[in-house]
């Protein structure tokens, strides 16, 4: 398998490409950066340089959504944290994982705050990446956000996922998980 580095350097010359190559999906212009947890600061500094590299020499606005603070402004818009960090000691974590899992798909889909804070965003010139998935754990699982995306968000955009590939499209997040295989996007 490629190094990190090789594997941004794939994904920055699909990103800049005359016809986009991220993705064999027209609705669905997404791509999946994985790298090991243990990885987590190098993987941040590599892609902040990849940002760099986009916006000097390519050109491209690039667009850093932390899916991390999407989530906790969803909660505290719809339970508030304090009352969520309480009801996790008084009703146990898996009353408050499923809380956590119906404010993100029903009351504000995660996919609908992305897809708002990419809508007035140009497709050809901005590339959108998507950060701190694993604090999504366990509550919602990435391949569901970028499924219910399909369709909705037309900005190139690449999910930086902590986990470890298994076989040529299974993804374990943070190895823990059992590997998924319904990831449709390219994996670098």
């Amino acid at each position: 398998m490629p190094s990190l580095k090789e594997r941004i350097r794939m994904l920055e010359d699909d990103l800049t490409a005359p016809e986009l190559r991220i993705s064999a999906y027209h609705d669905m212009p997404f791509a999946i950066l994985q790298y090991e947890p243990e990885d987590e600061l190098d993987a941040r500094s590599e892609v902040a340089l990849l940002a760099t590299r986009l916006r000097r020499q390519h050109g491209k606005n690039v667009i850093e959504i932390s899916l991390a603070d999407l989530m906790f402004r969803a909660l505290d818009s719809e339970v508030g944290l304090d009352s969520l960090f309480e009801g996790e000691v008084s009703d146990g974590l898996e009353r408050t994982i499923d809380t956590v899992h119906n404010v993100l798909t029903d009351l504000q889909p995660l996919d609908t705050l992305i897809a708002e804070q990419l809508k007035d965003h140009d497709p050809k010139r901005a590339v959108a990446f998507l950060t701190r998935a694993e604090a999504l754990y366990p509550a919602f699982r990435t391949s569901a956000v970028l499924e219910n995306m399909r369709g909705k968000i037309h900005v190139p955009t690449v999910l930086l996922y902590p986990g470890v590939l298994q076989g040529t499209v299974g993804l374990s997040f943070m190895g823990v998980c059992e590997a998924d295989h319904n990831y449709r996007p390219k994996i670098y």
